[in-house]
Parts: structure tokens; C-alpha cells; sequence
């Protein structure tokens, strides 16, 4: 009786604390998760289709190979695609301050949120360039087009549909990055679900923000998905 009487209580205060839910600050956040993961996801699918790229075209066999220059990018990527993104966080604290000003709030986020996934983007970039027909690239130096007309006209095109969901892939992995900068005070629903439901006691509130976040991934997902079906020739 007294076991039945405590679960009683305890639901009670389940949906005591639902209904103090402040759902303003539950969209205020979600709005901010969809700031910092659009904004990284842009800058990422940049900066990452460049160092792959660049990983790619300087490789031996291929039109600008650099031993020296390949091995100097391959070790970045390799090295920031390594660390662990909370440690990342807390390396680039002092570089965050310079940059932004501050390490709080959503654009403080966005250093590390870059600089996190955008390695990791270049790797998936550099594996879908690798599966394009050498023969398509052959043909088109044969005809003698040029570099740039090969990057913009062939190699991005023929590699688009792996590209697309290499960037679904990433932007999913940045939801997550999203969540753990919000522990720190970058905002979002990963610091509504630690603010106002882990240190409140208010496992509700945190199952919300999961909720919400689950939310946001199947709806990046089911995009990129219709994308890369649009685009994939085959």
C-alpha cells in the first residue's frame, strides 16, 4: 500500500511539473538549437567540401598532387575529427572568447561546432570523390576541361547524392554536438533539458527536450533522404 501510494505521489509530480512547463522557453530553445546546428551545417558543408577537395585533388594520381600539401590536411582533419566534442569545447575556450567574446550563449557555440564536424565531413566528402568513375574524369581532361570545370561540372555533380547524405549524416551529429555545448550555457534544448529538468528534478522536462530533439532529427533525416533520392542518377 505504501509503494502504491509513493507512485501515486510521483505521478502526481509528473504532472505537476508538465503542466508548469513553460513552453515559451521550450520554443526559445528549440529555436536556438535550429540556429546553431543551420549555421554550423552551412559552414560545415563549406569548409569540409574544400579540405576534402583539397584531400582529393592533391592525392597521388590526381590533377594537383602534393605529397606535402596532402599530408598537412590529412593531419588536421585526422586530428580534429579525433578529439571528443566536449573536450573540444574546453580546448577552444580561449580561441571562443577572442572570436565571439564570450563562451555563452548560442554564437559561442559555433566555433566548436565547426571546427568539430567539419574534418569529419571532409572525410565523407574525400570517400564520395574517390567513387566517381575515373573514366568520367579521364574523358572530361581528354576533351580539356579544366580544372575547375572537372571540380564544378563533374566531380561535384557525379558525387552529389553521397554528398547529401554525408551532410544529413553531419547535421544529425550536430543536433547532438548542440545538446552537449547547452550543458555548458550555449543554450538550446540541450541546456533547457539540463537547466530546467535534470538540476530541477523534473525527469518530464527532459524527456520533452529529447522528445523535441528526436523531433528535429527525423525531420533532417527525412530531407536529406528526398535529396539524395532527387539527385542520385542511378
Amino acid at each position: 500500500m505504501l509503494e502504491q501510494f509513493q507512485e501515486l505521489l510521483k505521478w502526481e509530480k509528473q504532472v505537476n511539473d508538465y503542466q508548469a512547463l513553460n513552453w515559451g522557453n521550450l520554443w526559445e530553445a528549440t529555436l536556438e538549437t535550429l540556429y546553431m546546428t543551420s549555421i554550423s551545417v552551412l559552414a560545415t558543408f563549406i569548409i569540409g567540401l574544400f579540405l576534402g577537395l583539397v584531400l582529393f585533388l592533391t592525392d597521388k594520381g590526381n590533377a594537383w598532387e602534393n605529397t606535402v600539401v596532402n599530408r598537412i590536411v590529412s593531419a588536421f582533419v585526422n586530428i580534429f575529427r579525433s578529439i571528443p566534442f566536449i573536450i573540444l569545447i574546453v580546448l577552444l575556450i580561449p580561441f571562443t572568447k577572442i572570436m565571439m567574446g564570450s563562451m555563452l550563449g548560442p554564437n559561442a557555440a559555433l566555433p566548436s561546432l565547426i571546427i568539430g564536424s567539419a574534418p569529419f565531413y571532409a572525410r565523407m566528402v574525400e570517400i564520395a570523390l574517390r567513387e566517381i568513375d575515373k573514366g568520367v574524369i579521364e574523358a572530361s581532361h581528354s576533351m580539356g576541361a579544366t580544372n575547375s570545370t572537372i571540380i564544378f561540372k563533374v566531380l561535384i555533380p557525379e558525387s552529389l547524392p553521397a554528398l547529401i547524405s554525408g551532410i544529413t549524416v553531419t547535421a544529425i551529429s550536430l543536433v547532438s554536438f548542440t545538446a552537449m555545448a547547452g550543458v555548458i550555457g550555449a543554450g538550446g534544448l540541450g541546456h533547457f533539458a539540463y537547466l530546467y529538468g535534470f538540476q530541477s528534478n523534473k525527469p518530464i522536462i527532459t524527456f520533452i527536450a529529447t522528445v523535441a530533439i528526436l523531433i528535429l532529427v527525423f525531420i533532417i533525416q527525412f530531407v536529406g533522404d528526398f535529396f539524395t533520392k532527387h539527385t542520385d542518377k542511378r
